[in-house]
């Protein structure tokens, strides 16, 4: 047999199904990995999509998605955010914020251009640049700074060959926010550059305190950045597979165009349940949002009073919790308090080499088996100090 692709062929499996695995084999685990919210979709959404099928809207849609769901997107960016785009030319629909991720990357780099991504960052961003011809380039980021992007980090990063940077805050995995001061500071130097800024805005909605900001926002470089969103997390949609790209008329046409050739259409059904996420589901967000805060609270507070230094995140629901005072490595601590206590967390190199030392612990579980998790966690750590 010939062989396949060399890029795919030495992809490595993403860090995090490795502890997925091991922990869906062994009984009694309290799983603290998962990125996804464990509340149910409420049912007025799923109601729609019930209906849709009822109604027989069971074909194709436009590429670009249904123009009521476009314009509902439309109206969402610019009532929440004060950022508007065309629903006819600016707004693309995709089969969830992976799609997404994978068009930009698809349509904006040219073998051997150099994208910055943000290190320790979501999993599938450096295989994305990678499948697509680039080449990675990584910004350490620090728990000192919050888990933040800083500008004289970002201006030593930028060379000749830098095509874009891939931005996501609210983070995951660190759960670390940019205000729009902290983005005030950035903007001169990305504007100056003429890079790409695609930023990942699907946990938008899941700050705690202050308000969020999108880099789209600021005029300067409106037309240099791509918005990447969806419906997964906010609305606790993941199933449903539907996300969106928001993005300059000339930009959302050739994003169009791969998209038509991979995909077609987003899902029909998803589409009319998130027409009604977006019209009437903004007090469901509201409940779930104060539901992850107190979560937080409380997991924050519990990893900080046994020695694992945590800085409260302002968004998200991971906690990317220090864990070198254990004088274990990530991946060993993560393996040791699965086998020994049967809590599953995700060790922090997962999502690259500043991950080291670090563990991201999902709190989208209920608060019973984040308190009985946490006394897992207490005992293994005194067990360790007792060796």
């Amino acid at each position: 047999m010939k062989s396949i692709n060399r890029t795919i062929e030495h992809l490595k499996p993403s860090g995090i199904r490795k502890y997925f695995d091991l922990a869906n084999a062994m009984e009694g685990v309290i799983s603290l990995g998962v990125g996804e919210p464990d509340f149910d979709t409420p049912w007025h959404i799923s109601a729609k999509a019930v209906e849709s099928f009822e109604e027989g809207h069971t074909h194709y849609t436009a590429n670009r998605g249904l123009i009521a769901l476009r314009r509902q997107i439309a109206n969402y960016y610019r009532n929440r955010y004060g950022i508007a785009y065309d629903p006819d030319s600016e707004i693309l629909v995709t089969v969830g914020g992976s799609e997404a991720v994978d068009l930009c990357c698809r349509t904006l780099i040219n073998p051997g251009d150099e994208v910055i991504v943000l290190d320790p960052n979501y999993v599938a961003y450096e295989p994305a640049i990678l499948m697509a011809g680039g080449v990675p380039v990584r910004i350490p980021l620090t728990q000192e700074h919050d888990f933040k992007l800083l500008p004289e980090d970002l201006e030593r990063a930028i060379t000749e060959k830098t095509k874009a940077i891939i931005v996501n805050f609210p983070s995951n995995p660190t759960g670390g926010v940019m205000t729009r001061e902290d983005y005030a500071r950035l903007v001169p130097i990305l504007k100056e550059s003429g890079i790409y800024i695609i930023s990942d805005e699907i946990y938008s909605e899941l700050v705690f305190a202050g308000e969020f900001c999108s880099p789209a926002s600021f005029d300067e470089i409106r037309d240099q950045v791509l918005v990447i969103n969806g419906f997964s997390k906010a609305f606790a949609m993941t199933g449903w597979r539907l996300g969106y790209l928001l993005s300059n008329p000339e930009l959302s046409e050739q994003l169009t165009k791969v998209h038509q050739f991979v995909i077609m259409s987003a899902p029909t059904a998803a589409q009319y349940a998130a027409i009604e996420a977006l019209e009437h589901g903004m007090p469901d967000i509201a409940g779930m949002c104060k539901e992850y805060e107190a979560r937080r609270n409380l997991i924050c507070a519990r990893l900080n009073r046994m020695g694992l230094t945590t800085n409260v995140p302002n968004g998200t629901f991971y906690v990317f919790a220090n864990i070198t005072s254990s004088g274990l490595s990530s991946d060993e601590f993560c393996v040791r308090l699965l086998e020994e206590q049967k809590v599953a967390i995700v060790p922090g190199t997962a999502f690259g080499e500043s991950g080291e030392g670090f563990v991201r612990i999902s709190y989208a579980t209920s608060m019973e088996d984040i308190k009985e998790a946490c006394a897992r966690i207490d005992a293994f750590l005194k067990t360790l100090h007792n060796d």
